[in-house]
């Protein structure tokens, strides 16, 4: 099995690089996930083992959404948190756009700046006619992020996830909608990802 770790960047805008997980930044994506404060509207915490076979399928499948990959601030190198695209089980015809960022990073626009690129991504390379978001309905912080996105109120619905139930809200965008949304500019793709 080829090594999952590395490799260039996929996307690059104003502030940040969005790249494959490095294994430098596993103990750090393990504590995000192992956050209470973080994983409050995520199903809850995860197992550092867990995390970690999460990240290697993000790297394997992130070039055709297959999960969220990693965020790094372009001044510093820091590593802020993950996004990307992927199909949720409950909604397996649609694509999603999602993010997850350490707390010291919230409200500063960085998951909007990378939701954007790969809402961009995802309309422009992969030829998406709509893209959906989803969250906790109590999640407001993430609803904020999906409106400032332009995404608009699809529904709300009880799913299950395992023996746990939970209300969510979708929102989500089509290709016709996003041309008219203030987008960053994408200043690369990565050759290898196509």
């Amino acid at each position: 099995m080829t090594e999952p770790w590395g490799g260039e960047p996929i996307l690059i805008t104003d502030r940040l690089i969005l790249r494959p997980f490095r294994r430098e930044d596993v103990p750090l994506y393990q504590a995000i996930c192992a956050d209470p404060k973080v994983m409050e509207f995520l199903g809850g915490t995860w197992t550092p083992d867990h995390t970690e076979t999460v990240m290697a399928q993000a790297n394997r499948g992130g070039k055709n959404a297959g999960g969220m990959v990693a965020i790094e601030r372009k001044t510093d190198g820091a590593f802020l948190g993950a996004a990307g695209l992927g199909v949720e089980q409950w909604y397996p015809d649609d694509i999603q756009v999602g993010w997850r960022l350490i707390p010291a990073y919230w409200g500063q626009g960085y998951a909007s700046e990378a939701g954007r690129a790969w809402l961009d991504y995802g309309f422009d390379v992969l030829g998406r006619e709509r893209i959906i978001a989803m969250a906790d309905t109590p999640n407001h912080r993430s609803i904020a992020v999906m409106r400032r996105l332009g995404m608009v109120f699809d529904h709300e619905a009880r799913l299950r996830d395992g023996e746990d139930e939970f209300d969510a809200t979708i929102y989500a965008i089509t290709r016709a909608a996003w041309p008219s949304q203030h987008r960053p500019e994408i200043l690369r793709l990565s050759p290898s990802f196509d």
